[in-house]
């Protein structure tokens, strides 16, 4: 089932508005994109165009807000492609507290989605890049959360539960020997991914902080070039490594609508490659963290899927049970195929920038 849209209502908008100098309002319209449970509107006056978000309920950490606003207040500053956050009338503060949730303005920034190209592709991972590096040496404010992805306590006590929630589903009827099979193998390949990783030497590498959520829908190009990147709220600190692999898996992501039947088990390669010569292009990856990424890219693969299915029991509306077959397809190509993806200097394309 589908999760509706938060909404904002007509009282809460003109209070928060209210609070802001955005110029003679000619127009408000929905913003149908992103999370359903943060309200988000445009809202068009004689100054520009500027986009409300009300954060999810329940995500009121106001030390963990200032320092995502302060991350992007530096970044800014920085000449880093990002909307700007709007401050308040009064106090010129980057975020409003009313009630019990939290309101930010950005200004809107008009793009186009990723289109899946080897230009845009390349585009991404040098931007992330971009972004670690200004990044690298900040000491912030505020303590950023420091949680991850990788060899997780959390994400290893998740496979009982999630066998537990799945257990009763319609594709799993007469099918409870196969589903715990299937958590068993999922949990076997992501230690065996974590472990591979671990003796490659992570835990005495370097952290800093990343941006943890780079994605295509975090993105707005032009042209294939990246005139925006959105979405603060999880950066931490980790290894780069690990933003720069969850990137990779991201933009190399096969999908094929919503018959899960016809889902390919392979990653684009070809994007993967482009993504990581393009990160390379400002800062190099060491051979050990090269070595590292189709290993991090099977464990994220793995610990993303698992949080919405425990939630809802599906994935983007998808049949939990056989989005993790897949997932669990997918991550043994990785696991097979994992020397591909090795950066060949001598392997060149025509559409590379």
């Amino acid at each position: 089932m589908t999760q509706q849209r938060e909404q904002f209502t007509s009282e809460e908008l003109a209070v928060v508005l209210s609070n802001y100098d955005l110029g003679i309002f000619s127009g408000v319209s929905e913003f149908p994109h992103g999370s359903h449970a943060a309200a988000k509107v445009v809202i068009a006056t004689d100054k520009g165009r500027y986009l409300l978000k009300r954060r999810p309920k329940g995500q009121v950490d106001t030390h963990r807000v200032a320092f995502a606003h302060a991350l992007q207040g530096f970044l800014f500053k920085k000449n880093f492609p990002l909307p700007h956050l709007i401050g308040t009338r009064d106090q010129n503060n980057s975020m409003l507290k009313w009630g019990d949730s939290i309101y930010e303005v950005f200004e809107f920034v008009d793009g186009e989605p990723y289109d899946k190209g080897l230009v845009a592709t390349y585009e991404a991972g040098k931007t992330l890049s971009l972004y670690h590096a200004l990044v690298r040496d900040t000491k912030p404010k505020w303590d950023p959360p420091r949680g991850h992805y990788h060899d997780s306590k959390s994400v290893y006590a998740s496979f009982k539960p999630l066998a537990e929630t799945l257990v009763n589903t319609e594709s799993v009827h007469g099918r409870k020997g196969k589903l715990i099979e299937l958590i068993k193998h999922l949990r076997a390949a992501y230690a065996r991914a974590a472990k591979a990783a671990n003796d490659l030497g992570m835990s005495k590498w370097e952290t800093q902080i990343v941006h943890s959520d780079w994605h295509p829908g975090n993105m707005l190009f032009r042209e294939g070039r990246v005139v925006a990147v959105i979405d603060y709220d999880a950066a931490r600190i980790q290894p780069r490594v690990m933003d720069v692999a969850n990137g990779c898996t991201q933009f190399s992501f096969i999908s094929a609508g919503r018959d899960l039947s016809k889902w390919d088990e392979r990653t684009d390669v070809l994007r993967a490659k482009r993504f990581l010569r393009g990160y390379d292009e400002v800062s190099v990856l060491s051979t050990a963290e090269l070595e590292a990424i189709p290993y991090l890219m099977q464990e994220v693969l793995i610990a993303q899927t698992i949080p919405p299915i425990l939630k809802t029991r599906t994935f983007a509306g998808l049949d939990g049970y056989r989005f993790l077959k897949v997932v669990l397809k997918k991550v043994h190509w990785l696991h097979h195929h994992r020397e591909r993806f090795e950066l060949d200097t001598a392997e060149q394309d025509a559409n590379e920038p």
